[in-house]
């Protein structure tokens, strides 16, 4: 069961539907930690000047808004505090309009509504009133001191909210070059079209997104499992005044790393759980890649 982000209502009109909030995806993106390869010790995060190339202090960094090329307005964190939106804990419904009117391009990230509170009559109601009228709800919601713009989506049983990019987020069409939606003036002629929706006919399926994998990161993740099994592994060691590793630290076997383990009272962690934010290996605060690999016999060592 995912974390709940919080609970509150959904409110349209004078009706109030008590919800609990959940993300309703997971990441299960392959990533990889930074390391030193002399000692397998994580590469940590460094503040760095862009202009002297040196560390700067925590003391030393503050946060400017760019209003020109090269000139900013400092701000203090109690100014940015004060500009943040009140939570209120509901999703303010202000507005229902047809799905179909809503582009993929503004959708951002999903989430699930779960009824709360013996709340489950009035939630049936709202769902099966939107799935029958084809309607999705326009939202003002607040998500971690931050206003959204969101639409409440019937899906199957449950009511997902699903956060929106504001308009001026997506890019219009007319930045780009793109054929006339004229066919004639795009120069297609009426047999390629044909032939091209007997195509898209023969090839038509029902949407099942079990049918589609990663197979990216299923091959590192078998990858690891093979050298786990096969004592490749490393752990974290001492680096001698020279540089190079202590001879135990070359790779070693995966019983001799048990015994260490056991010996020192440590237990084995599971890979890691962290999940990053929208579509690509993410760095934390710390420097790390990170990751979330989904099975649990491939693990990490550490000392």
């Amino acid at each position: 069961m995912p974390h709940m982000i919080w609970k509150g209502a959904i409110s349209f009109g004078l009706v109030h539907v008590p919800v609990q909030l959940y993300p309703a995806t997971q990441s299960e993106k392959v990533g990889f930690n930074l390391l030193d390869k002399r000692s397998m010790d994580p590469i940590g995060y460094k503040q760095i000047n862009k202009n002297t190339g040196k560390e700067v202090t925590r003391d030393n960094i503050v946060r400017g808004f760019e209003y020109e090329k090269g000139k900013y307005v400092v701000m203090t964190d109690a100014e940015i505090r004060a500009a943040n939106p009140e939570s209120t804990q509901t999703v303010d419904i202000l507005a229902f309009v047809d799905a179909p009117e809503i582009s993929f391009l503004s959708l951002d990230t999903p989430y699930y509504l779960a009824p709360d509170r013996k709340g489950e009559k009035v939630y049936a109601l709202l769902r099966d009133a939107l799935k029958d009228t084809g309607k999705v709800g326009i939202a003002s919601v607040v998500l971690h001191n931050k206003q959204h713009l969101a639409a409440l989506i019937p899906v199957g049983p449950a009511l997902a909210l699903n956060t929106l990019r504001w308009g001026d987020e997506v890019r219009d069409f007319s930045e780009f070059k793109f054929p006339d939606e004229d066919t004639k003036k795009a120069g297609v002629s009426p047999k390629e079209l044909e032939m091209a929706k007997r195509l898209i006919d023969d090839m038509s399926d029902t949407w099942d997104p079990t049918k589609y994998h990663d197979t990216f990161r299923d091959d590192i993740i078998a990858l690891v499992e093979k050298k786990v099994k096969e004592g490749k592994v490393a752990e974290v060691m001492k680096v001698e005044e020279g540089g190079e590793r202590k001879a135990s630290a070359d790779i070693l076997d995966l019983s001799e790393l048990l015994k260490r383990s056991l010996k020192k009272g440590g237990t084995t962690r599971r890979g890691s759980k962290t999940a990053p934010s929208a579509a690509d290996d993410t760095t934390d605060d710390s420097g790390e890649e990170t990751a979330r690999p989904a099975r649990k016999t491939a693990r990490r060592k550490r000392a």
